[in-house]
């Protein structure tokens, strides 16, 4: 449990009509928020932009919320990844996910098949690069080096650049027990996409049990302040809609999964069907309030800093704000969430 909380803005995917961020990001500095967050699916990738804001701002610390590890072999992203911190004074946030199997397949062109071993290949060899202890090499079965075959002239190299920091702080996105287990084994902290507070424990006590004392957990919670609670539960939903009925295979969902795992299975079922068989409305009206409400901080300032004691009471030591887009509503989170 943590009374204390951490605050981060995330800004989600980079649009190429949406307006430049850099002054919310820029305000979020002046405000004391610790963090901004991209992410990436098959749009906008997430380094990019945070290179963009890293460049016009001092303080604020820069995390990928995520990196999809099927985009990029693990000695590029370990480039990418030093190659920024350098350039930002040693403020990246490295978070990486394993996305799923029609991104991975479907878009990257590669296999989905054993995401919780590819991953921790991925950052046992990103580790090894920024480490320069020695030339890299890996024997695993997913991220050989060198690579066996090809031209055969592979040989075992080392980093030229040296790292700023030889430890950039890990992250992994992850939803399933064991990969949140995982998580807790081999990153720094965990990247949840929908947080229950009052269900957190329950649904992740002993997936959690081997972190450490530091391990961070940053959830993602759309906030938004407005007396209209209606149209803000509208908005989660119209989310929820998404991602629970369009974001994954009828056979493998993991945010439907997730939503199952809160107690929801009937209504995820539901909604599932009810969207790929085109239905979109009666899907929306299918997802509860309850669920709408319990992930996220909507309303007027004072109903949400009744759910915030919620948030204090669970094991989630970040907040990872998605939804305010002026410096008003940073400037009332922020006075919520820190005081």
């Amino acid at each position: 449990m943590s009374t204390d909380l951490e605050l981060g803005l995330n800004l989600g995917y980079w649009q190429r009509n949406a307006d430049d961020a850099t002054e919310l990001v820029q305000a979020a500095e002046r405000l004391g928020y610790g963090s901004v967050w991209t992410a990436e699916a098959y749009g906008s990738d997430a380094f990019t932009p945070l290179a963009w804001y890293g460049a016009r701002t001092s303080r604020i610390k820069l995390g990928t919320s995520v990196v999809q590890i099927s985009a990029r072999t693990p000695a590029a992203t370990a480039m990418t990844a030093m190659t920024l911190d350098h350039l930002t004074g040693g403020r990246l946030l490295l978070g990486l996910g394993a996305s799923g199997p029609q991104v991975v397949e479907g878009w990257y062109g590669r296999p989905f098949p054993r995401p919780l071993a590819r991953t921790r290949e991925y950052v046992e060899i990103m580790r090894k690069i920024w480490r320069r202890e020695e030339p890299v090499t890996s024997d695993g079965e997913h991220y050989p080096l060198p690579y066996p075959g090809g031209a055969n002239l592979g040989k075992p190299l080392k980093l030229i650049t040296h790292p700023l920091r030889e430890e950039i702080p890990l992250y992994l996105g992850a939803e399933g027990p064991r990969n949140v287990a995982l998580a807790g084994e081999i990153a720094d902290g965990w990247l949840p996409l929908f947080v229950f507070p009052e269900k957190v424990e329950q649904m992740y006590g002993p997936s959690l049990a081997g972190a450490g004392p530091d391990f961070d957990i940053a959830a993602m919670v759309m906030t938004l302040i407005t007396d209209d609670v209606r149209a803000a539960l509208d908005g989660v939903k119209m989310m929820l809609t998404l991602y629970i009925g369009g974001m994954g295979a009828k056979s493998r969902n993991f945010h439907a999964d997730i939503i199952g795992r809160m107690g929801y299975a009937e209504a995820a079922e539901e909604i599932q069907a009810l969207y790929l068989a085109g239905r979109r409305q009666e899907a929306f009206n299918a997802i509860p309030d309850e669920l709408a409400d319990g992930i996220s901080l909507v309303g007027p300032a004072g109903r949400i800093r009744e759910r915030l004691e919620a948030w204090r009471k669970s094991p989630v030591t970040s907040l990872l704000v998605m939804g305010p887009r002026d410096e008003t509503s940073l400037r009332t989170i922020r006075d919520l969430v820190l005081g």
